[in-house]
């Protein structure tokens, strides 16, 4: 990953995003605690106000993603999320209490992603885990660059999840794993997903090992290209350069293949992925509608009935098909 630097005028409001989202996911979690504990009521406010919080978070971290990370999906989208956090919690204090299951979702999402995000020991294990296997992977076909410690980036400062790859004028390129590259993100998401729904365990874990599975794969063979893409300066066309320096902001137009390898194409089909990881998981476990739903109601304002759309049958008390 190529980390630009953030405006010093902001470097204030990226610093309390993960002491922020630490406190967002508490909340949800004590939410869930009170809609168990049948103090539904308790539970349809204090989520409603966490809402809030959490599109406050998606603000801070905006400047990371739009600055620092140069990734217009990523920047555009957390700017989305920030009136779509604050109309969620507006319904759910209006009454919508079906958005408690979302809010769930939400609170798990978080107690699987941060751990990874914001403890050091956790991230390096991940990160070198996932580092050693894409590297595996770029030997098998048939490149050699070096795995060396990161020499840069303090979250991963000392790990060895740097490739190296020297071209024949000895410039080097690098791109190095960093926790947004293990894939760890898209898991929680579905964990959060699987965990809010009423079901069989056995089918509830079957769709979350294949949401896993399919997004380790994937993931590894993102990082992969990125890396061979990057290392081997495969996109170096003079109009996709233009693109780089011009509309990207990026000063340094070796960086033009990193760009397109992993800010357009990877997150693009990264999109895709999902969509198509979310079709499969549904499969096996349609409950997962009435989540979908209700997050499309947020989006769209209108009502849907994705089961009957898609022909899938819900049981509502969370029993076998």
């Amino acid at each position: 990953m190529i980390v630009l630097a953030v405006p010093d005028a902001l470097a204030p409001v990226t610093a309390v995003s993960d002491p922020l989202a630490w406190v967002v996911v508490v909340a949800f979690v004590l939410a869930s605690a009170l809609t168990w504990a049948e103090r539904r009521t308790a539970a349809r406010y204090l989520a409603s106000g966490t809402w809030g919080l959490f599109g406050v978070f998606w603000l801070t971290v905006f400047p990371t993603f739009w600055f620092e990370m140069r990734s217009l999906i990523e920047g555009t989208l957390s700017l989305v999320a920030v009136p779509a956090c604050i109309y969620t919690g507006y319904l759910l204090y209006d009454g919508r209490e079906s958005l408690l299951t979302l809010s769930h979702a939400v609170g798990v999402m978080g107690l699987i992603y941060l751990p990874a995000e914001t403890i050091p020991l956790v991230r390096r294990f991940l990160v070198e885990t996932v580092a050693s296997q894409s590297y595996a992977v770029i030997t098998a076909l048939g490149y050699s660059p070096e795995l060396v410690p990161v020499d840069k980036d303090v979250a991963v400062q000392g790990y060895m999840s740097m490739f190296v790859f020297t071209d024949a004028t000895g410039h080097e390129y690098t791109t190095h794993i960093v926790t947004a590259c293990t894939g760890i993100g898209s898991m929680a998401i579905f964990a959060g997903l699987v965990a809010a729904v009423r079901a069989p365990l056995r089918r509830k874990a079957k769709a979350l090992g294949l949401a896993v599975a399919v997004i380790w794969v994937l993931n590894i063979a993102r990082n992969v290209f990125i890396a061979i893409a990057f290392g081997n300066q495969w996109f170096q066309q003079d109009p996709l350069v233009y693109v780089a320096t011009e509309f990207a902001g990026y000063q340094d137009p070796n960086l033009t293949s990193f760009f397109i390898a992993d800010r357009v194409i990877s997150q693009s089909l990264s999109v895709v992925a999902l969509v198509g990881i979310t079709w499969l998981v549904v499969r096996e476990l349609p409950e997962l509608l009435d989540v979908i739903e209700e997050a499309l109601f947020v989006v769209t304002g209108t009502e849907y009935d994705l089961a009957d759309a898609l022909g899938q049958p819900v049981r509502a008390d969370g029993g076998e098909k």
